[in-house]
Parts: C-alpha cells; structure tokens; sequence
C-alpha cells in the first residue's frame, strides 16, 4: 500500500472533526473541528478538509453520531443525510468506511494510552473481557468491545434509546414529568445535553417555580461554582443516572474489561463526577451490588478518541492492524 494517510471523521451533531491518520503508525494528526451549522452537508466539510491537504486522500473511516444499517445515512440529532456511495465517488475516494461514532470510540479503547483515562471505583479491568462504552454528548451513545480470534470487534448499537432507569421516588417523578412532554422517555431523554437541560427544568417545576432557559454549559458552569442551588441538584441527578445508566449496561455486558465513559460532557467536571454519587448508583443493584463493585469504570479524558478508534478501524480494514 503505497499511501501513508487516511482521512478520519467523528461527526457529531453539533461539531464535525476531521484529521490524518498515519496508516502505519496510526498516529493522528491535523484535526479540524468544523461547526455543523455552518455547512449544508458532510461533503462539504470533507471537500473544504481535503482541499487544504497537500496530498491527494484515497482512503477515509468516518464515525457518526447515528445508526448505520445501509447505504443511506440519516443523522439522529442533525438534518445531515447521504449515500454513502455517492459520497465516496464525489469525494474520489477509493475506499470509504463509514461507522456508528460509539464504534469507534470503543475500537480506541485498546489503544489508548494509561494517562487518557481516569478510573472511578471498582477493581483491576480482566484482560480480553468485554468492554462497555457510553457517553453523553448531543446523545448519548453506547457500544461493545470483545475479543475473539485474537482481534477486537466491536459491537454498535442504539443503547442510549432504551427507556430510563429510575429508582426513587425523585426519579420516578422526573419519569413522570419527562412523559408529559415526550410521551416514551428514553434514557437519552436526561443523559445528553438536553437532557441536562430536562433535568434541570424538572428541577425548578417540581418546586412549582419557572426555570430560567438555561443552556448545559451554563447550567454545569452554575453547578460548579456553587451559585445556583438548582443546577447544583440538576447536575447531582445527571450524574446518579449516568450511575444507574453504567450499572445497568455493565450487567447487560459483563464488562469486567471495564466500562468506559466518553462523551463531551462528563470531561467538563471530572473531579465533581469523580465525587459524586455515580459510583454509588452505578452498584445499587441489590443481589448484584457485588458483581458491580468489582467492575472498574474509566472516565476517558482523551481529546479525541471517536478520530483514534476510526483511525483504528481503516487501518484493520486496509490490512495495516493484524493482531
């Protein structure tokens, strides 16, 4: 193979990344963040990308923020669509792997490096276990890592979209609140940026007071500094569910590989969330608070593991991963 890079994509539905991936090495470098506001379509972004490269890119992996089960590509939280053929001809690429963002967030997890993580609670993580991952970003994405012909693969799916787990009776009411407004209540529905926002609106409404329209940043930057008791309990509750969200899937998995959390929220306020009360809910599994206890969970600090893990994923695909 006589190309050096590839072009690799995480594609959210706020923000589009593009950097080079170094087939050989599967170094990344060069990235861009674009606003997907800005642009009327994922071609444009790439074309404005390539155009800018000194070298002629014949090989690209994208990740998205949505599910792929064809050739035509429909963004969950973006009104971006494509064929995934017409956009690899117009592109003049010669191959174009396209893939759910949470597979490649989980195929970086083998590759990243000890001090992209940060261990919240639980034991040492088994060797070739399975893996769970999840975060809370526009959505809120879900994957699953095993191991098995002495390679990683990973498994996509839709986890964010099954229905929220509540265990109390604050829990419960916000459940409650959440259907009036969106009949179903899926876990996505609180754990994302707008859940935060839901979360926080429940919050004030359960007092019988008016919430301000307050956006995530600034309902998590009110939390932090203490200067808003409700997103101080808005912020507390995100984070039991993220807790009780984790639990859940590390039962679903048998993650004693570990489970990890991605997503551009949790980042933000790592020591808050490190202190909070997500361990705790992320155990409260009554016969099986033990099975959890065992399980470590990694808050993933890396800056860009949706661009590693698709990094990863074209260089298996073009034969440059053997393991």
């Amino acid at each position: 193979m006589s190309e050096q890079w590839a072009l690799v994509g995480d594609i959210g539905g706020t923000n589009a990344r593009l950097a080079l991936c170094d087939l050989q090495s599967g170094e990344v470098s060069h990235a861009q963040t674009y606003s997907g506001a800005e642009y009327d379509s994922l071609q444009a972004v790439i074309l404005d990308y390539c155009a800018q490269q000194p070298q002629t890119l014949k090989h690209a992996c994208i990740a998205i923020a949505c599910p792929i089960t064809g050739d035509w590509v429909s963004m969950t939280n973006h009104s971006w669509e494509f064929s995934i053929a017409e956009l690899k001809a117009n592109c003049g690429f010669d191959t174009l792997e396209v893939i759910n963002d949470f597979t490649a967030v989980s195929l970086a997890i083998p590759v990243l490096p000890d001090h992209a993580c940060v261990q919240i609670g639980g034991g040492e993580k088994q060797a070739h276990k399975p893996v769970a991952v999840y975060g809370a970003g526009t959505g809120l994405g879900v994957a699953q890592l095993i191991h098995g012909a002495g390679m990683w693969h990973s498994i996509p799916g839709e986890g964010g979209h099954v229905d929220l787990p509540t265990c109390n009776a604050q829990e419960d009411a916000l459940a409650v609140y959440l259907r009036t407004q969106f009949g179903r209540v899926s876990a996505e529905r609180c754990l994302s940026g707008q859940g935060l926002v839901n979360i926080y609106q429940f919050i004030v409404a359960n007092q019988g007071r008016e919430p301000e329209p307050l956006e995530p940043k600034q309902i998590t930057e009110q939390a932090l500094d203490n200067s808003n008791p409700d997103c101080v309990a808005a912020l507390d509750l995100f984070c039991t569910l993220m807790g009780r969200f984790g639990g859940n899937l590390a039962l679903t998995t048998g993650a004693f590989g570990g489970v990890y959390i991605a997503g551009g929220i949790v980042p933000r306020f790592q020591d808050w969330f490190a202190n909070s009360g997500f361990r705790a809910a992320f155990e409260e599994k009554g016969r099986f608070n033990t099975y959890l206890q065992q399980i470590p969970v990694y808050l993933i600090t890396h800056n860009e593991p949706g661009l590693l893990g698709a990094g990863t994923y074209i260089r298996q695909s073009l034969n440059f991963i053997v393991e």
